[in-house]
């Protein structure tokens, strides 16, 4: 039986953000899926961008990290795994998720999924799920909520470590 674990974070600046994605980019490793949701502009590819650039830094790499709302999916090589960074948000069917290769993906690479939601029936149900969201007018526009949660057997450990 699987069972699943919450944890909620706030972070009162991007830099915050970064932390802490990177200190979980520490952990990961290939078949990790981690599923980002949230609102337009609540975080999600900031964070993704700090897994991803902090995982090619520790191997000497550099590469320019871009939303991939465009692309649908972009693909980083930290000579360690393959990083699929997507972006669901212009699927309309999760058939689309199929012909993008992310499935097999799960399996093999460390997977940044924004807009999971998109995916219906193919989420895998072994992912960790960050679900972002912005303060309210009456907070700093910095701040970000995130609620944590996932199968406890998979993730809790590793989200201990990288918690500041």
């Amino acid at each position: 039986m699987t069972h699943a674990f919450h944890h909620d974070l706030a972070f009162s600046t991007p830099d915050q953000t970064t932390a802490f994605a990177e200190a979980l980019a520490r952990q990961l490793v290939p078949g990790d899926v981690i599923l980002l949701s949230g609102g337009i502009g609540a975080g999600k590819t900031h964070f993704a961008r700090a897994v991803i650039q902090f995982r090619l830094a520790t191997q000497g790499l550099a590469e320019d990290v871009p939303s991939p709302t465009f692309t649908l999916v972009q693909t980083y090589d930290d000579t360690i795994s393959e990083i699929w960074h997507s972006d669901l948000y212009r699927l309309t069917h999760p058939d689309e998720v199929e012909e993008l290769g992310l499935i097999d993906a799960f399996e093999t690479a460390i997977c940044l999924v924004e807009w999971p939601d998109r995916l219906g029936e193919l989420m895998p149900q072994n992912a960790l799920l960050l679900e972002f969201s912005s303060g309210d007018a009456s907070e700093d526009p910095d701040l970000r909520h995130v609620r944590i949660s996932g199968p406890a057997e998979s993730w809790e450990a590793r989200i201990q470590k990288a918690l500041p």
